[in-house]
C-alpha cells in the first residue's frame, strides 16, 4: 500500500476518534468520499494499526446506531421552523 494512503487512513481514524465525527463530516473535512473514509477505517487501517481501527470503528458504530435519532430531530426542527 502506498505511504500516503496509510498516512491518510491513520489521520482519518485519529480525527474520528478525537472528534466523534461521522463518516460524512470526516469526508468533508479531508476532501475525500464517504466510501474512501469507510474503506480507510474498516479495511486499510486493520493492516496498519488494528488498535486504532478498533477505536474508530466503535465511534462509527455508535454514530450509526444514533443516526435515526438525529434524523428525527432534524425533521422536527424543520417543521417547527416552517410553522
Amino acid at each position: 500500500m502506498k505511504e500516503y494512503i496509510e498516512r491518510r487512513a491513520e489521520e482519518v481514524a485519529r480525527y474520528i476518534v478525537r472528534s466523534n465525527s461521522a463518516v460524512r463530516e470526516t469526508a468533508k473535512r479531508f476532501g475525500i468520499s464517504k466510501s474512501t473514509v469507510h474503506k480507510d477505517v474498516t479495511e486499510r487501517l486493520l493492516k496498519i494499526n488494528p488498535s486504532l481501527a478498533g477505536e474508530a470503528r466503535k465511534v462509527l458504530e455508535i454514530n450509526k446506531s444514533e443516526r435515526h435519532i438525529r434524523g428525527g430531530m432534524a425533521t422536527k426542527e424543520k417543521y417547527l421552523r416552517s410553522h
